[in-house]
């Protein structure tokens, strides 16, 4: 297998801290000439497959309105180049994660198809000017190591990252619109037998203040991503609604939850909704601090930057985002037919937990493609040193004007239990509608006063 390009100064960093390694002026430059205004390899891989880099995708295909919240597949006329089965999975281990490894050997009918790769990303001016700021003014702080980053604002924090903190904190401040709004996002679980159990149905929205225009400053504090999640159904959970604050540095403000009951017509603080706290909503296969893979703080691990290396990972999942449930779960894994898998380079951190830190997790690896800065996927490993889960996200870009990445399908296979399960996905209601806004179009729904008002049934 071929040796994952490794980074020097990862484990210079480790020992003397990040300020050590900041981004100079000079090295800069390399925005916007070898790389791109973002950070990533502007040029194309050494066999072709994976594409220079030109700007992304800002064509939508025929038929498209922004309205409707449907966003259609611009490939869907594209077949697969070829596929990895149990097979010929020996001849592609080098582009496969050892979760996909994992699925492949347990599953003989798993199969990974394989598309010609697109780099659809694309950012609006404004982000990528913020971008060039944030390369040598942002710097990690906090009393724990990547507790949080200052001197960043609506823009990748670390475009060139000098270790796995940088590289977890451009991913969780990957460029998303100021305000994203998600209806009718359906989730299933799928148990040992391949019994298939209806999860509840949302309707989410998420408010990144980071990237709020009308919050621009060269000083910015505040919590870097709100989230806004409502039950739909069933009837008896209809209502249910939770509200979560993600702070830029943990050290000064910690995550804050909010759950509102219909039942008792109360809000109330859940300072459990964190870390290794299973979430119940999605039957307990996954924890809180894997919200489109991770999401929290990251104190009891420590995370190390391992490289970069070309992989195959789900990518331009517009197809999938539409599916139901019968197009979408077999009995035992995702079916082949709904995944669309792209060759991209992606930057690889490993966590190890702390000697005095406690998690479910012994280790878990991170996959953040490069061009987005999102999480593609994660394998996590007990505590007796085996691959327990493996974390796959299904995203697509936005191809209007603004542009940004949006991580909206999710899945997580338990190893040990053999089940899984996927979120967001199609309802016999209907499509699953996705609606960015450049502004903050719902300010009531992401205070806990507010949640009182919404979530009356």
């Amino acid at each position: 297998m071929k040796k994952i390009v490794q980074i020097a100064v990862a484990s210079a960093v480790a020992l003397h801290g990040a300020a050590l390694f900041a981004v100079t002026a000079e090295e800069a430059k390399q925005l916007g000439t070898s790389l791109t205004a973002f950070g990533a390899e502007k040029g194309a891989s050494a066999d072709g497959v994976i594409p220079p880099y030109t700007g992304g995708l800002t064509q939508a295909p025929a038929g498209f309105s922004a309205k409707s919240g449907v966003w259609i597949d611009p490939f869907k006329s594209e077949k697969p180049l070829f596929s990895i089965t149990q097979a010929n999975m020996a001849q592609h281990a080098d582009y496969l994660t050892p979760g996909v490894q994992a699925l492949l050997k347990r599953f003989p009918d798993y199969r990974v198809d394989v598309y010609p790769t697109h780099r659809t990303m694309h950012y609006s001016q404004w982000v990528l000017e913020n971008t060039l700021k944030n390369a040598t003014n942002a710097k990690l702080v906090g009393k724990v190591k990547g507790d949080g980053v200052e001197g960043a604002f609506g823009g990748i924090p670390f475009p060139i990252p000098k270790d796995g903190y940088e590289v977890m904190w451009n991913a969780l401040m990957s460029y998303q619109r100021t305000q994203v709004r998600v209806n009718n996002a359906g989730a299933y679980l799928m148990d040992t037998a391949g019994g298939r159990t209806d999860l509840p149905i949302l309707n989410f929205a998420e408010y990144r203040p980071y990237y709020d225009p009308a919050k621009q400053s060269d000083t910015y504090t505040g919590p870097y991503d709100r989230l806004w999640a409502q039950t739909t159904t069933p009837p008896t959970t209809a209502g249910t609604t939770v509200l979560v604050d993600y702070p830029s540095n943990y050290s000064v403000t910690d995550q804050s939850s909010w759950a509102y009951f219909p039942a008792q017509r109360r809000t109330r603080m859940a300072p459990d909704y964190k870390y290794d706290t299973p979430m119940a909503s999605y039957g307990g296969v996954t924890f809180w601090d894997e919200a489109a893979i991770f999401r929290g703080r990251m104190d009891r691990f420590e995370f190390k930057l391992l490289g970069k290396k070309e992989m195959l990972i789900p990518y331009n999942n517009y197809r999938l985002s539409q599916l139901g449930g019968d197009d979408v779960f077999g009995p035992r894994h995702t079916k082949a037919e709904a995944v669309r898998w792209e060759r991209h380079r992606v930057w690889v951190v490993e966590a190890a937990l702390k000697s005095d830190a406690r998690h479910a997790y012994s280790k878990r690896v991170f996959y953040v493609d490069e061009d987005s800065w999102f999480f593609a996927e994660s394998d996590g490993y007990g505590q007796d040193g085996k691959l327990w889960r493996v974390g796959i996200d299904y995203p697509f870009n936005f191809y209007d004007e603004a542009g940004g990445v949006y991580p909206t399908s999710l899945g997580f296979y338990d190893l040990d239990k053999g089940n899984y399960f996927v979120a967001a996905v199609a309802t016999p209601n209907g499509p699953m509608t996705v609606r960015p806004s450049d502004k903050l179009a719902d300010p009531n729904l992401f205070t806990p006063a507010g949640m009182a008002g919404t979530g009356l049934r």
